[in-house]
């Protein structure tokens, strides 16, 4: 509103404002990673299978990045950034600590959805204005520091949650997980409540953007760099494992003790942290290059977590950190340079809808493989969709190198 007063919103601002919405995202990410790091050994004691939990879990992700795009598209149309900022994360943040008031695991599931429907309605919103203040610091710089922050409510959440279970009497039982998923209720109502204030000190985050030349677009509005970044995140989700099905796997295989299981996943959350940080000066520095390491990370990721001994296991959760890490981060921050200010709500929402919908069909296929055959199909189709995500971006690389070469 008019009357709202506004900030110089320069450099020094800038960072305050992604230090802010660290701060929000630390809470809810308390929350919701809390809950995840849990979440499929949770549904296994309720009586679910492999096939329906990746089923679940990939469709989940998939309706939650498929919303991406229309909420993306009315964030750039309305510029209502902080209304959907707001409902997106009370939906999503509510959710997962409503799952300990079912016995169903069908019921239980079905707040799965409602979380990733929460984190559609605000997540372009929030990344566009990020990629906003972070013109003014370093788009790496900024989308680093924010996910570190993000980062270390990720790794207090499943931290705590594993101490919940390790201290409490018959922890790895129904009442032990669903006493945690209740106190999730705690981070959410901070996050919220932070949200609320940041909205009243900063009411029009798209000032921060510094007027720079137009990006070059294509003919439908995107570069062609933006499109090759698409397809090859496309592949790279096709082939990621999600955590539900990490924490099934060691629980079926008595590789961890239950209980520690929440606490592998905070350390890779804490891996994750230090990767969006380090990859974040790199790719201020160096550009689409830094983004390399994140196609190669992924190939080694899934053999060395579903075939590997406990010390193979570990390393292979260091590098699933740093791929979230730099997915995060800078994958995050490629896509806001290279598309117009006038459409980024609608870009971060179309690449969201995508990389959603390879995730949902890779972790199908992935959940049929583990129950009908074990690990190694797993793990073979894991390692074709890495690579091909790996060579479809190196020539990206090269497409570029080249038209630096003649001077374009």
């Amino acid at each position: 509103m008019k009357s709202e007063k506004e900030p110089i919103l320069d450099k020094k601002m800038a960072i305050l404002f992604i230090v802010l919405f660290g701060v929000i995202s630390l809470f809810a990410d308390m929350n919701y990673e809390g809950g995840r790091s849990v979440v499929g050994q949770y549904l296994k004691l309720l009586g679910t299978s492999a096939f329906a939990l990746g089923l679940a879990a990939g469709l989940g992700e998939f309706v939650g990045y498929a919303l991406r795009f229309v909420s993306g598209s009315i964030a750039d149309k309305t510029r209502k950034y902080w209304l959907l900022i707001i409902l997106g994360y009370t939906i999503g943040l509510t959710s997962l600590p409503m799952m300990a008031f079912f016995s169903g695991w069908q019921l239980a599931i079905i707040f799965l959805f409602l979380e990733r429907v929460g984190k559609a309605i605000r997540k372009p919103a929030v990344d566009a204005v990020l990629s906003f203040a972070s013109k003014q610091t370093g788009s790496g710089f900024g989308f680093g520091l924010h996910e570190a922050m993000d980062q270390l409510g990720a790794f207090l959440g499943p931290a705590l949650f594993s101490l919940l279970l390790f201290t409490t009497k018959n922890g790895e039982s129904l009442a032990g997980y669903r006493k945690g998923l209740l106190l999730l209720f705690i981070p959410a109502g901070i996050a919220v409540g932070t949200a609320i204030v940041a909205r009243f000190l900063f009411p029009h985050p798209q000032k921060f953007e510094l007027k720079t030349v137009r990006s070059v677009l294509g003919t439908t509005g995107y570069s062609r760099e933006y499109w090759i970044i698409v397809a090859a995140a496309a592949l790279l989700a096709m082939g990621i494992t999600d955590f539900p099905l990490i924490g099934l796997h060691l629980k079926k295989t008595n590789g961890f003790v239950e209980e520690a299981i929440p606490l592998l996943y905070a350390g890779a959350m804490a891996v994750d942290a230090a990767a969006a940080i380090v990859f974040g000066f790199l790719y201020d520095r160096f550009g689409l290059k830094a983004l390399l390491g994140l196609f190669v990370v992924e190939v080694f990721t899934a053999p060395l977590i579903f075939m590997g001994n406990i010390p193979l296991i570990l390393a292979g959760m260091v590098l699933w950190g740093i791929s979230v890490g730099t997915q995060e981060s800078i994958l995050r921050a490629a896509i806001g340079d290279w598309v117009d200010e006038s459409v980024r709500g609608r870009a971060y929402g179309l690449f969201h809808t995508v990389f959603g919908f390879f995730w949902f069909v890779g972790s199908a296929i992935i959940g049929v493989f583990y129950d009908l055959w074990g690990a190694l199909p797993l793990v073979i189709f894991s390692v074709i969709t890495q690579l091909g995500a790996l060579v479809l971006f190196s020539m990206l690389l090269v497409y570029r190198k080249k038209n630096q070469g003649a001077g374009k």
